[in-house]
């Protein structure tokens, strides 16, 4: 078996596995066991394709044998790669943490035959959006991921949970629509939509009419993305949910938009005439998203602040448009999947254990479950960019590049990164006083009440992971700058994609 013929498989294996478990809906511990399967064989896979990628270059494969631009082209180079690693690994802890909870079994949860093959279709809209090597694949991964999180984010059907499902798919349909309106402009102008092609056809189009398609696009993908202005709907969205879906969504939904931005900014139009424009929004959306952060009284809500603040950070870092600034921003990308999924598992553990996540009821924390306090610390202060954690050394990374870059703009993203860290820092400790170190309040004197052993492994896992970010923080980068410099160069995807091209 060739390496190519593995491009699919995380995109194949979880459709296969949610059709498994919807006909396994009377046997929940078969359906947990083919879920916990396709994701532990997805991160297994990616694993094969980030190290082909790394050593050989792009690994491409034309769906049904019909050669590129005509047919649909997978493509794993290491950006791809490095993203369907993280995120598979993030998905399967996810997993494991909502099996200990119960999601979709008791409560106000969905029938299990819901919730087990909604998540592997969301998991599969995630990684094909990773994969996807044309424009109109992209769009079918975000109907895709549309689809299966307004399952997921109504789960229980809870009249608050109905409300915010309901402005979550309000505002998704709306960037939808945006972004099939930049397909159907971008066809019209190219006559295509193979991103390979698209790089090398869109130079030649009227500089006007380049701008415009750049920036239709970049508005689709910031709504997705939730970068200020375009971020209000988050969040209201996030905290209702169950707590593993709104780990999932804070931790993977937002860095596809992300994703989708640093592919099509690079590839498409590399010449940066909305740099400015972008730097601008990075600055606002650090900013004032942790602004919001600081006015919360509420654990989730605060969370939700905090992932829309960060944002900015990667967002700098493509508008730098330097191999050092998407470098930072894809390590950056992989530090918050990471570390901002683990803070809202740990949300989850102090709901499930002091029945709020709302501070005004919580204290005690550390002293009564230890474990707990650890598990929010650790994460906390690696979000804060505490050295030596990868935070500090991903916020680092894209702070020496605005230096390097110069410049009015770089420099006051530079000022406003540092600012945002340390209000990052006091959102942190603030919870960590009110939570975890002050008396006990109303929630937390309640009884003990003990925490499933799964929910507590899962997360202790990604701290962990975590952790190995920091510890692996070398050859972590050594692959971001590697990708980076593919990005910037074009040539090596565009090849893979069509061979004999000059790129």
């Amino acid at each position: 078996m060739s390496v190519a013929s593995l491009v699919p498989l995380p995109v194949v294996v979880p459709l296969l596995g949610a059709a498994l478990t919807l006909l396994l809906a009377n046997r929940p511990w078969l359906q947990r066991t083919v879920s916990m399967t396709c994701l532990a064989g997805t991160l297994a896979v990616a694993v094969v394709l980030l190290v082909q990628a790394y050593r050989y270059g792009p690994v491409v494969v034309q769906v049904g044998g019909w050669p590129a631009p005509v047919g649909i082209v997978l493509v794993a180079d290491q950006l791809a790669a490095l993203m369907l690693v993280v995120s598979s690994a993030v998905t399967l802890c996810v997993l494991l943490y909502s099996i200990g909870q119960g999601q979709g079994e008791t409560g106000e949860s969905a029938p299990v035959t819901i919730y087990h093959p909604t998540y592997l279709v969301l998991t599969a809209g995630v990684t094909n959006a990773f994969l996807a090597g044309d424009l109109f694949n992209l769009f079918v991964s975000f109907e895709i991921l549309l689809g299966a999180s307004f399952v997921l984010i109504t789960l229980g059907g809870t009249a608050a949970r109905i409300r915010t499902g309901s402005t979550y798919v309000v505002v998704n349909i709306l960037s939808s629509l945006v972004f099939l309106t930049a397909v159907g402009l971008v066809y019209a102008a190219t006559g295509t939509l193979n991103l390979a092609q698209l790089a090398q056809r869109l130079d030649a189009l009227p500089g006007g009419v380049r701008l415009s398609l750049q920036l239709v696009l970049l508005l689709a993908f910031a709504i997705k993305a939730a970068v200020f202005p375009l971020s209000a709907w988050l969040p209201d969205s996030y905290p209702t949910a169950p707590a593993p879906v709104t780990a999932v969504f804070a931790g993977l939904l937002t860095k596809v938009g992300v994703y989708a931005i640093i592919r099509t900014q690079t590839l498409l139009f590399p010449d940066g005439q909305v740099n400015g424009l972008l730097m601008v929004v990075a600055g606002l959306t650090m900013v004032i998203g942790i602004l919001g952060a600081v006015a919360q009284s509420d654990m989730k809500r605060l969370l939700s602040f905090t992932l829309v603040s960060h944002i900015g950070y990667m967002i700098f870092g493509v508008a730098l448009s330097t191999v050092a600034g998407l470098s930072g921003a894809i390590f950056y990308v992989v530090h918050h999947i990471t570390i901002q999924t683990t803070l809202f598992l740990v949300a989850g553990l102090v709901e499930q254990r002091a029945g709020s996540t709302d501070l005004r009821r919580l204290g005690g924390l550390a002293r009564i479950a230890p474990l707990l306090g650890i598990l929010f610390f650790v994460p906390a202060m690696n979000l804060a960019g505490i050295p030596p954690f990868s935070g500090f050394l991903g916020k680092l990374g894209l702070l020496q590049a605005g230096v390097v870059a110069g410049g009015p703009l770089p420099g006051a993203l530079v000022a406003a990164g540092t600012v945002t860290s340390l209000l990052t820092l006091y959102v942190a400790t603030r919870v960590w006083n009110i939570a975890f170190w002050r008396a006990p309040r109303l929630a937390t004197a309640e009884p003990v009440v003990r925490l499933p052993a799964l929910m507590v492994g899962a997360t202790v896992a990604l701290v962990v992971l975590g952790l190995a970010l920091t510890v692996a923080a070398g050859p972590l980068f050594d692959i971001t700058a590697a990708a980076a410099s593919d990005l910037r160069e074009r040539g090596p995807y565009v090849r893979a994609v069509l061979p004999g091209e000059p790129g």
